[in-house]
């Protein structure tokens, strides 16, 4: 009885609808397939799961050997006995094969399939090549061991000097806790957040984007809550003051460079050959006739990358009739329907992209002048009540697609980012705004004279937020923040508009291909459920931990 009370109503009322759950997905063939291509179990991904397990319990023993034996060894059974565990699964590594197929799929899934040699083309799942096979093993021949001393290490420098007088003093324990830290955290990292995991890989896909979403939004909100806290001062005025004028005078010159001619020479009656490199406004201008005497239909274009190409395709008379050529390459013999002047769109984004930086910081610093403010903070407060009055999807949408786009085209190709990487910012952007104003409330919750103590006993403004103001302040916010963390769990559901291939995307996939009404639906409904469930557990467990009202 006293279990049952100890677990959540809600998760009661879970537990106790678990059996007729389970029955369900026993029972009906449609539901296991639902459930098995929402979930996104591969053919064959049975045999990564013994690996994938022994790389979770290593590291996660490791790891907990850390984590258990903080400050004195309170409990040292315990400790020695995750750390025996940890010591089993190395040596199981090290003994068998059972790593090496879990590895080679996530080397074969973690390259393009396309220009890759090293998996083989065409097959489904994907798979290394031999060469590449080979080439892996190799390498597992010196990680495991290296593995294995380095944890062997760890766990003797930290038994050793957990047996100190002092042992939080103890070097050598100071070493073993680096050590287990670096070594296992960076594999939990990697098994938990970066591997493929080919019996769950949509499931993995929902949970890691919640998780990464989440972090990078806690850190915005954290730098816009600090930006907020900035003190006026006439210097940082002066500063911005500056910076305007000279992004202003950067605009201007950029938009001040010379302008290129440009020649629609030939006819309309086909279509008008377009060069690499024209500037975009012209192209539109040529295509929709917004130009002097031009024609009320659109024109239809061609593009080509010399104008001398463009020459040729016009004299072996193809569908293309007319050109929009620099005015040096135009013959001269060619009719010219219309000539212009325009700036080449390097300069021209150039310029407008430093226009608009000087714009916002001269209203910052206007800002700033009228209300007695940092600039910053006025910027914060506009980024989180903008933010703010933006849907999700609208986010969502406009940093994936159009951003995205803009910034590969003015990075030539370098930017270009996965979707899941787009989808992430967008989430963190977007909560950014939420986090930061449960943020700021928090430490406006810190009594003024706390601070003020702070000050006194001579700590700087970094050392009072580090030491005074954020840890009494996380132990308040910890409700709010359990509530968006289960929030962005349930909207990683809205990444399926980018193609993501998370929980939602896989049930849309499976419903437009199995025509089932009701089981895609159902068992995703269930899936969102016990993942909140299980997060709402888990923050309710983080409360009690820092509850302090009965201390």
């Amino acid at each position: 009885m006293s279990f049952v009370r100890s677990v959540r109503p809600s998760n009661l009322v879970i537990l106790a609808a678990l059996p007729f759950i389970v029955y369900l997905f026993a029972a009906s063939a449609d539901y296991q397939r639902s459930l098995r291509a929402i979930l996104g179990v591969e053919l064959g991904s049975g045999a990564f799961v013994p690996g994938f397990l022994l790389l979770a319990v290593a590291f996660s023993a490791g790891f907990a050997v850390l984590v258990l034996s903080r400050g004195t060894l309170a409990w040292p059974r315990l400790t020695m006995a995750v750390g025996l565990a940890g010591l089993l699964a190395t040596a199981a590594i090290l003994a068998g094969d059972l790593v090496h197929p879990f590895i080679a799929s996530v080397v074969a899934n973690g390259v393009d399939p396309f220009k890759s040699d090293l998996v083989v083309k065409g097959a489904t799942p994907r798979q290394l090549t031999d060469a590449a096979d080979l080439m892996v093993r190799g390498v597992e021949a010196w990680l495991w061991p290296a593995y294995a001393v380095l944890l062997v290490a760890g766990l003797g420098l930290t038994f050793a000097g957990s047996r100190a007088p002092v042992p939080a003093e103890s070097r050598l324990r100071r070493a073993g806790a680096w050590l287990l830290g670096l070594v296992n955290g960076a594999g939990l990292v990697f098994v938990f957040l970066f591997a493929h995991l080919a019996f769950a890989s949509g499931l993995a896909t929902t949970i890691r984007a919640a998780i990464a979403a989440y972090i990078l939004a806690a850190m915005l909100g954290l730098v816009w809550v600090g930006l907020l806290k900035l003190r006026y001062t006439r210097r940082s005025l002066y500063f911005f003051a500056a910076m305007t004028l000279a992004f202003a005078a950067l605009s201007a010159w950029f938009l001040m460079q010379p302008r290129d001619n440009y020649v629609l020479a030939g006819t309309l009656e086909g279509k008008v050959g377009i060069i690499t490199g024209t500037p975009s406004g012209l192209i539109g201008a040529v295509r929709f006739g917004q130009y002097e005497g031009g024609p009320t239909t659109e024109t239809p274009v061609r593009t080509f990358v010399t104008p001398e190409q463009a020459i040729e395709a016009i004299g072996r008379k193809e569908d293309v009739s007319g050109a929009l050529l620099p005015a040096a390459a135009a013959p001269a013999d060619w009719p010219r329907l219309w000539q212009v002047e325009a700036l080449n769109d390097r300069d021209r984004a150039a310029g407008i992209t430093f226009a608009v930086i000087a714009i916002v910081a001269g209203l910052l610093t206007f800002g700033g002048f009228l209300h007695r403010r940092h600039p910053l903070s006025i910027g914060s407060e506009f980024i989180v009540d903008t933010i703010r009055g933006i849907p999700m999807l609208v986010i969502v949408l406009y940093v994936g697609l159009p951003l995205s786009g803009a910034l590969k085209d003015a990075t030539a190709g370098v930017f270009d980012p996965p979707n899941l990487i787009r989808g992430i910012v967008a989430m963190a952007i977007a909560y950014s705004a939420y986090l930061a104003e449960i943020f700021r409330s928090g430490i406006n919750a810190i009594p003024a004279g706390q601070i003020e103590a702070a000050g006194s006993l001579g700590l700087n403004r970094w050392q009072t937020a580090r030491l005074v103001i954020l840890p009494q302040a996380f132990r308040i916010v910890i409700p709010p923040l359990g509530n968006e963390l289960i929030a962005i769990l349930k909207d990683t559901s809205l990444l399926s508009i980018l193609s993501i291939r998370d929980i939602t995307q896989r049930m849309r996939e499976f419903q437009s291909a199995s025509f089932l009404p009701f089981a895609p639906y159902n068992s995703a409904a269930i899936l969102y459920i016990l993942l909140t469930l299980a997060a709402a557990s888990l923050i309710s467990l983080i409360e009690k931990k820092y509850d302090t009202k009965h201390r």
